[in-house]
């Protein structure tokens, strides 16, 4: 064992000896911070030795399986490094991996980290035009992607290699099976140390913008940074996990890669076309699910069915991406007897602010600062810390270690996000006298009406109260006496039809719930426009409200 892998150990066992004793493990947390780490050779491979328990466990629509231990993914990534490494993969280089949920994506991270390459996420939803973009920007060098999604990169320029996965025999001209790999040695000897600092991962947000920011993390920000993660979920060794995340993006490395694998958790996937609540709560019954993670759309479906048909629920429940509305939480609690607890990160980071087992929980608020993060609240004026509602911020005197390096190629950029020694998140929370924090909102989601400050969060949650209600979106809609009111654009329950008679019952509700300058005072049914990672785009609500609609009902038709 490394000097690198003890301090690892030592911390993530003092997180999993505190898991329930939120002062204990806030006080007494420290971030290892070791010169050189590299979590697939001093981590993982030391964990795997000789460990036939189950490290990734697979179930397909059809009812086909994949479980493959420990100690098999240390050998298979020890063999698909040494074969990149036969192909002229060398440390540093880029290599785009654009897979499902299949085994040789687990495979090809492990492998990449051993060969100190740098691993650019993509799901496997991207088009050409995204493609050429991250293949551009990020000078990417390898291409790792599924048989059928091949074909988008013929329009994609640039001399990379070409490596197919899974290709059962049919490759394309011009790629690579990546079958042949597990031909090699599985004797993998690193080039050379890993420094901690070293690039490991660089992300392209989500694209909420017309041009994705990069964020660059490395050897621990993500690796080490996610014992945070593992201590919000709650996992323990032995706990089989399972995480609702689409591939490529930064939640699917922190719940079914490093935080499972820091606490020697078995990950568990369901792949299906289509979501389908029901056999998805078979499938956690019959692999013994103990912790779930998931979205609030997921979330959101899941209580369109009848949630106690799930026999033995999971022992810990949690919920990341957007905050969770309260009526979602409540009804999960009245079929599981059990709370989903909310927890506050982003791609920048991993989990700042949650809900740890064993906390009090408070309705509405997203928890505590995470052992490891020194949470302000800036104000909006002055910027100054210690407000009481304001933009959250990570202080920079005590760097956490689950931090970006910046926005990779964008100094600029990332000096506007650290200016004044603090990390900006651009969400908006509040904060109460025992120190929890409550989302209000993205800095530039937050509206006034009647010079009333408006959180869509908070009357899309009263919204959602309302059986008709599935999903909803709220943002200004212009007014010419008000400046601006809100409007929600409404995705339907089943048994409900769009149409004057539901408008005017929602209308209502609005009226009953919420004060009067907050209520809803226009309303549009239809599909939510989302970024592939499945967040509401309110940037295109924002630019259709303004443009106006036929299809909107307003309140004053309805007195």
């Amino acid at each position: 064992m490394t000097s690198a892998t003890a301090l690892f150990r030592d911390a993530r066992d003092f997180l999993l000896e505190h898991r329930e004793d939120y002062p204990t493990a806030y006080e007494g947390f420290r971030w290892p911070r070791p010169e050189y780490f590299n979590w697939a050779l001093d981590w993982f491979d030391e964990i795997a030795d000789g460990n036939a328990r189950t490290a990734l466990y697979l179930v397909e629509e059809d009812g086909r399986e994949t479980r493959l231990s420990f100690g098999e993914m240390s050998v298979r990534s020890a063999q698909f490094a040494t074969w990149l490494r036969e192909r002229g993969v060398r440390a540093e280089d880029r290599i785009l991996v654009m897979l499902g949920n299949q085994a040789e994506l687990w495979i090809t991270a492990l492998a990449a980290m051993k060969l100190r390459a740098v691993v650019i996420p993509a799901t496997p939803l991207l088009g050409p035009a995204d493609l050429r973009d991250r293949v551009e920007r990020g000078r990417v060098r390898h291409v790792v992607a599924r048989p059928e999604d091949t074909g988008k990169f013929a329009e994609v320029p640039g001399d990379y290699t070409r490596i197919a996965a899974d290709a059962a025999g049919a490759v394309p001209d011009g790629w690579l099976p990546l079958d042949d790999a597990y031909g090699a040695s599985a004797d993998f000897t690193p080039d050379g140390p890993t420094r901690a600092d070293d690039p490991l991962m660089l992300y392209f947000t989500s694209g909420t913008t017309a041009r994705p920011k990069l964020v660059e993390h490395t050897h621990t920000s993500y690796p080490v940074g996610h014992l945070s993660t593992m201590y919000w979920i709650g996992l323990k060794p032995g706990d089989v996990h399972l995480n609702i995340s689409s591939p490529g993006w930064a939640k699917h490395a922190w719940s079914n890669l490093f935080a499972p694998w820091n606490a020697e958790a078995t990950v568990f996937l369901h792949n299906y076309t289509r979501f389908d609540a029901v056999r998805l709560m078979t499938e956690m019954d019959r692999a013994g699910v103990t912790t779930f993670c998931a979205p609030p759309t997921v979330w959101r479906m899941l209580i369109q069915a009848d949630l106690t048909q799930l026999r033995t629920p999971p022992r810990e429940v949690v919920a990341a991406g957007e905050p969770l509305n309260p009526e979602v939480i409540e009804q999960v609690r009245r079929a599981w007897n059990l709370t989903i607890r909310d927890g506050f990160g982003q791609t920048e980071t991993a989990v700042q602010v949650a809900n740890s087992p064993g906390q009090p929980l408070k309705t509405g608020s997203m928890g505590r600062p995470s052992p490891g993060y020194r949470v302000e609240l800036l104000d909006p004026v002055s910027g100054a810390p210690g407000a009481a509602e304001g933009e959250i911020a990570l202080d920079l005197s005590d760097r956490p270690v689950g931090l970006m390096t910046g926005y990779h190629g964008d100094a600029d950029r990332t000096a506007e996000a650290m200016a004044g020694g603090y990390y900006r998140t651009g969400d908006v929370a509040s904060r109460d006298e025992e120190g929890y924090l409550t989302y209000i909102g993205r800095s530039d989601d937050v509206f006034k009406a009647s010079d009333y400050k408006i959180s869509p969060f908070e009357l899309e949650s009263a919204l959602l109260e309302h059986d008709a209600v599935a999903e909803a979106a709220v943002v200004p809609a212009p007014d010419a006496l008000r400046l601006a009111v809100p409007k929600a654009y409404v995705v339907l329950a089943a048994g409900w039809e769009p149409g004057a008679d539901t408008a005017k019952v929602l209308f209502e509700h609005s009226r009953e719930v919420l004060a009067p300058y907050k209520r809803i005072r226009r309303l549009e049914f239809g599909d939510l426009p989302k970024t592939v990672s499945g967040k509401i785009r309110r940037i295109e609500l924002r630019e259709a409200t303004a443009a106006g609609s036929d299809a909107e009902y307003r309140e004053e038709d309805f007195r």
